[in-house]
């Protein structure tokens, strides 16, 4: 029998790891999930190929490539849990990461009140070495060969393996930098080493050291998390040991690109933003063959819900992103988190008000209505009480403990002194406010008017909030693909090999040296075409994509403006670029100079991204109804369901939406259930569902 040729994507969340398989030859897609493993994520990974590869009746030796999202980076950074790490720095900087950038986060009105977080580094595990740079990369004082050698047997006499290393300006020159790595591998061999010109050759000393720090503080657990899974992916082939084919594994980057595992563990902090990135893509993919150009996405999984904004099919990107208490300055989609997913906990603060999250419940033991131990109620348990999830998951697969939830629910209630009703949907509204104010921060506060966006939502626990999100924001919509919960998984086959190169290169407009712009754009497009050429893409396959980072003299960030990627750079480029920037600094913040003479325009960063792209699966269209209405194809039960506690519980239609067809129009109050979600559509909403399956959910009046 002839070999198939089968691409897997899958997504390890809180709660369920979800999988799609893209058959390459008839361009079918199958999909599934299976329980998460918190425990060791790697045995939930394998169960889901397994599981995948069962429902399509394929082996592994059909297997052309996997791409997988993961959380590990992540998770270690959110949770803090973060192994003893040492620092090596110039002589007389030493505190670079105590003095930090003086600023008191958002939230905090005066600084009195909030108290600075430990540093990544304790300052005693900080240790300095002679020698320095300037901003151009010209040795003011030679390298102190001495002073490294003793750092390195300071950091082995300590017990201290993980070390990073960020010198002044060796964004500029890294020969210090590269010199004090050999002299660990010398000196203290088993250490883990990241070196801030390789993580980050940007200026900024201490985003760029604490780039460098995080880089090399996941590192280890991103490093096993990889290699155990590579092995056991591999036993999936045939064949002894040593005539294995090695089954080609990727990695989902931050900046809406794939890296494979191998080349990952040298780079794993690309990874932080892993899952969260797949679902943008995937949702910008589908709501622009469904016809709309501004969306928001919001990917509601059991532990968080990640929200990001998509302009034009494209996610929009950062480098001012943060992993919990961390700074991490490396191009990630701009996606914010709230901890409001199906398992956040809800309970009473000390002051006797109603909270949710962002405490999860996650996969183990779960919510009250997974029976499995949990001992308090969440937002999962509210919806199942109120009707508006049914009284199972997965088909039927996971049975759910109404009763259990119920009098969860019910002992909060008390405890607040409101009825039940008003308990349940006041934990949902809090939950819907907390989402829909990260919404505003990826939208209004970027200069966005979310009335002109779509919102797309997916993810297990996305859409159950879907209407009460247009009510607070005033949205256009709500876009709901076909299989929601597996978005993230179908956003991996989507996704290009990706990587990252910059260099900081400062200078005013009037003062650019074109020659020198050009000679470090040809640099670091080599370094792109060499990665690619590693990933085994052709030379003529190979794309290029410029960005410059700009500003106004005298600011202090920049505005990332996209510049062009085969034109010669002359007067004319650089004019072409600063008028891009002008617009791009009106849309952010409502006003520009550049018709101000005295304003001169900071060219800051220069940037090359090296893209080798892949086949994507095409969306297929849904067929149209042969006859028969959407009522008697698709409708299967009537439920009491609340939507509001002054309204109490109505009648209620259940709906299949695999039995939907492209045309049916579906009114509010109505329960759209499938396989691996459930869309509650609130009264006053109505449901049309469009060519390619998905659910396009507007108020009536608009």
């Amino acid at each position: 029998m002839a070999s198939r040729r089968i691409r897997i994507g899958i997504d390890t969340g809180g709660t369920f790891t979800d999988v799609v398989a893209f058959d390459e030859d008839s361009g079918d897609l199958v999909t599934t999930k299976t329980p998460s493993t918190p425990s060791n994520p790697a045995d939930g990974f394998i169960n889901g190929i397994d599981k995948v590869l069962g429902l399509l009746g394929a082996s592994g030796d059909d297997i052309t490539a996997v791409c997988h999202g993961t959380t590990v980076a992540t998770n270690k950074l959110l949770e803090g849990k973060v192994e003893q790490l040492g620092f090596i720095t110039t002589e007389g900087y030493e505190f670079m990461l105590e003095i930090a950038r003086q600023a008191v986060p958002d939230g905090y009105g005066n600084s009195y009140f909030w108290v600075k977080p430990a540093r990544i580094v304790p300052a005693d595990a900080v240790r300095t070495v002679g020698g320095r740079f300037d901003f151009e990369g010209n040795e003011i004082r030679p390298f102190d060969e001495e002073g490294a050698v003793a750092a390195a047997r300071w950091f082995k006499e300590h017990g201290i393996t993980t070390i990073g290393v960020c010198f002044l300006h060796s964004y500029a020159n890294d020969e210090h930098e590269l010199r004090m790595r050999e002299i660990l591998r010398e000196e203290h061999p088993e250490a883990i080493v990241s070196i801030s010109s390789e993580v980050l050759r940007e200026y900024r000393e201490y985003e760029r050291s604490m780039t460098t720090l995080v880089d090399a503080a996941v590192k280890p657990n991103v490093s096993r998390y990889v290699t155990n899974i590579h092995e056991r992916l591999d036993g999936f082939t045939g064949g002894t040991e040593g005539t294995k084919r090695e089954i080609p594994f990727y990695i989902m980057k931050s900046n809406g690109g794939v890296l494979s595992a191998d080349e990952v563990v040298h780079q794993p902090i690309t990874t932080v933003l892993s899952g969260p990135a797949a679902g943008a893509l995937g949702a910008a993919l589908i709501a622009q063959k469904a016809g709309f150009d501004k969306i928001l996405t919001c990917d509601g999984g059991g532990t968080s819900t990640d929200v990001s904004v998509v302009l034009d099919g494209e996610p929009t990107l950062t480098t001012e992103g943060t992993v919990g208490a961390y700074p991490s300055k490396i191009p990630m989609i701009d996606v914010v988190t709230v901890g409001a997913g199906g398992g956040s906990i809800a309970w009473v603060s000390p002051e006797g008000a109603l909270k949710v999250g962002p405490h999860s419940a996650g996969a183990d033991p779960g919510p009250l209505c997974y029976a499995k131990g949990g001992t308090e109620p969440t937002i999962t348990d509210a919806h199942v009480t109120l009707g508006r999830i049914p009284p199972h998951l997965l088909g039927g697969e996971i049975p759910l403990d109404v009763d259990a939830a119920r009098q969860g629910i019910t002992a909060l209630a008390e405890r607040l002194g409101l009825d039940f009703e008003r308990c349940a949907t006041g934990i949902l509204e809090i939950s819907a406010w907390n989402q829909a104010n990260a919404l505003r921060q990826v939208s209004v506060k970027r200069g966005l008017d979310v009335r002109d966006f779509m919102l797309t939502t997916f993810g297990g626990s996305g859409s159950l909030l879907a209407c009460r999100l247009v009510d607070i924001l005033d949205l256009a919509g709500v876009v709901v693909p076909p299989n929601p919960g597996n978005v993230s998984a179908f956003g991996l086959l989507t996704v290009d090999v990706k990587n990252d190169y910059v260099q900081t290169q400062v200078a005013k407009q009037t003062a650019l040296d074109h020659a020198a712009i050009e000679k470090t754009f040809a640099s670091l497009t080599e370094r792109a075409a060499a990665a690619l050429a590693k990933e085994g893409f052709a030379a003529e396959e190979h794309q290029f994509t410029r960005t410059v980072d700009l500003r106004y003299f005298g600011q202090a960030y920049e505005v990332r403006v996209t510049a062009p990627a085969d034109a010669a750079i002359d007067e004319a480029y650089a004019g072409h670029v600063a008028e891009a920037f002008h617009d791009e600094h009106r849309q952010l913040y409502g006003y520009d100079f550049r018709n101000d003479p005295s304003q001169q325009v900071e060219w800051v960063n220069l940037r090359v991204t090296g893209v080798g792209p892949i086949t994507r699966p095409e969306l297929r269209e849904l067929p149209s109804a042969e006859g028969g209405s959407a009522k008697e194809r698709a409708h299967r039960s009537t439920r009491q369901v609340c939507f509001d506690a002054e309204d109490g519980y109505v009648d209620t239609g259940v709906w299949w939406r695999p039995d939907l067809a492209a045309g049916d129009v579906v009114t509010g109050p109505a329960i759209i259930e499938e396989f691996g979600s459930t869309v509650p559509v609130h009264p006053g909403f109505v449901v049309r569902v469009d060519t390619y399956g998905n659910l396009v959910i507007t108020k009536e009046d608009k």
